[in-house]
């Protein structure tokens, strides 16, 4: 369903299980870092009232995730810990040339913020179903079910908003692109790298 060209190595659960802590700081940030990219497309095109109304909903959706992680923090007796680069996201917005129209850069964002969430997906179906922390297996299943939603959601609106053949081609470019980062990254205890 996710169209992913290349799996998460289930070993990668293993490098996760050893430093928990680290893990959820790093989701505990992705979670921040989706509310902030919702505000900014509200903020960057207000115009378009549709995409408007659901960033909304999702600025709500996401921060709240961030208080779950961040309440599954601080019941392990943790701080949230500093933010780190993510080299995944990095890497992956160096695909789309910068500028063009702004019916463009619109679709380009929305493609980056579906792959990312895809990936998110992804990663959180593999914690579900192979951590060996079964109360933390549950957590991440029910947040696999909203980034679904949150990919199927940024998909569709880049779908809407661009020539959707010409989306459909975008997408399956940037799933190669994404494919060959992947291969250098599941090496780390974060949700993406």
């Amino acid at each position: 369903m996710l169209g992913l060209k290349l799996p998460t190595d289930p070993r990668w659960v293993n490098i996760v299980e050893k430093n928990v802590e680290f893990i959820l700081t790093d989701h505990a940030y992705c979670e921040q870092k989706a509310t902030s990219t919702a505000i900014s497309l509200i903020v960057s095109f207000p115009e378009y009232t549709e995409l408007v109304q659901e960033m909304v909903a999702l600025v709500k959706e996401e921060i709240s995730h961030f208080k779950m992680v961040h309440d599954k923090i601080l019941e392990n007796g943790w701080v949230l810990g500093r933010d780190r680069k993510d080299e995944y996201v990095l890497k992956l917005i160096t695909f789309f040339p910068k500028g063009g129209s702004r019916t463009t850069q619109l679709v380009h964002r929305l493609l980056y913020a579906a792959l990312i969430e895809a990936r998110s997906c992804e990663r959180f179906r593999l914690l579900s179903e192979e951590l060996e922390d079964k109360e933390l297996a549950e957590f991440y299943r029910k947040l696999m079910v909203s980034e679904a939603n949150h990919y199927t959601m940024f998909l569709g609106f880049a779908r809407q908003y661009g020539d959707k053949d010409e989306v459909n081609e975008k997408w399956q470019n940037l799933l190669d692109f994404e494919a060959k980062i992947m291969a250098d990254l599941g090496k780390s205890e974060t949700i993406h790298g």
